[in-house]
């Protein structure tokens, strides 16, 4: 498919998201930015998500809604890349928000740069939409070696330049952004980080703890199964993704 050099793909998979998807579009149709395409992949929803998104489609051509079965994040976002158009990709979650200046000040950052990949700052927020927490700092850049111990990088916050990066496919696995960001840097490219407050991560369902485990447990699983890691190597990066995970997230 040919790309548009100056259109951004905003991919969005979607599942049981009929309480947050209208506030997560709108602050889409918000950017100052204004040549953008939305992807919402409605991941087979039982609830009313594909209608709310419907709804917008209709009203800007710029949303568009694809349906499929329930196949899980991974797969709905490698159905949004099949039809994404632009050059740049961005991921943003069924449950998070951009402020307004987001696309805008990424890509002139890229462009300043060079960039292939970035990502920027953020702040949570309650399932509510409430009481947005402290601002996440980031680091300047990350490498392939840096990235396996940190967790900088937000999905709702990155943002790829295909021209540089070429193309690529998300895996069905534990953690596929996690993933899809160590295969790039592994190309050779470099993530640089916009450290400006543009990103609110909203905070949903299950405890901080939990959440935690659960994601100790998918870096784990990406370091043995996926980077093939020997044991030592992947207990090294683990101890350093266990001490920035702590700073990140000890406090709201």
């Amino acid at each position: 498919m040919q790309m548009n050099d100056h259109l951004v793909s905003v991919i969005t998979p979607a599942y049981k998201a009929e309480k947050t998807i209208a506030e997560t579009i709108r602050s889409v149709q918000a950017q100052t930015y204004p040549d953008w395409e939305m992807l919402v992949v409605d991941d087979g929803s039982p609830d009313g998500t594909a209608g709310v998104v419907a709804q917008f489609a209709l009203e800007d051509p710029r949303v568009r809604l694809i349906r499929q079965a329930n196949a899980g994040p991974a797969m709905a976002r490698q159905a949004a890349l099949e039809q994404a158009r632009g050059r740049y990709v961005a991921f943003l979650d069924s449950d998070d928000l951009w402020l307004p200046e987001k696309l805008a000040r990424q890509l002139e950052f890229m462009s300043q740069y060079q960039a292939a990949i970035s990502y920027t700052s953020f702040r949570r927020i309650r399932a509510d939409g409430s009481g947005a927490g402290h601002r996440i700092r980031i680091p300047a850049r990350l490498t392939y070696r840096q990235l396996l111990g940190n967790t900088a990088l937000a999905t709702s916050t990155v943002l790829i330049d295909r021209a540089l990066t070429g193309d690529f496919q998300m895996t069905k696995t534990y953690y596929d952004d996690f993933v899809l960001w160590l295969e790039i840097l592994k190309r050779g490219h470099v993530a640089l980080g916009l450290n400006e407050d543009l990103m609110r991560y909203r905070v949903m369902g299950l405890s901080v703890s939990r959440n935690k485990g659960r994601s100790a447990r998918m870096v784990w699983g990406t370091y043995r199964e996926i980077e093939r890691l020997s044991l030592p190597v992947s207990a090294f990066h683990f101890v350093r993704y266990a001490v920035n995970a702590w700073r990140k997230y000890r406090t709201f």
